[in-house]
């Protein structure tokens, strides 16, 4: 049995872990923004009323962001899970 006194929170899997979870979270916003016009994109991403086009930049950046989160997530999760 594990001694809840000593036991060590591995926070390089916790990073990982959250840096995976936003990038994909990005990842996802970027695919929606380039695919969806901006009247119709949901209110949290910003929605203009009578605008006829993508919101490209916006989409271009947090594709770059998710997919550079979710790369150091995933090495930090592999990384912490090797034994000592």
């Amino acid at each position: 049995m594990q001694d809840p006194y000593t036991h060590r929170t591995n926070w390089t899997r916790v990073i990982g872990v959250i840096l995976l979870v936003v990038g994909v979270i990005a990842l996802i916003a970027g695919v929606v923004y380039m695919t969806t016009a901006a009247h119709s994109l949901p209110s949290i991403l910003g929605r203009i009323p009578s605008a006829n086009y993508h919101r490209t930049k916006r989409g271009v950046t947090s594709l770059v962001v998710g997919g550079v989160a979710a790369v150091v997530g995933g090495i930090l999760f592999a990384r912490s899970r090797r034994p000592d």
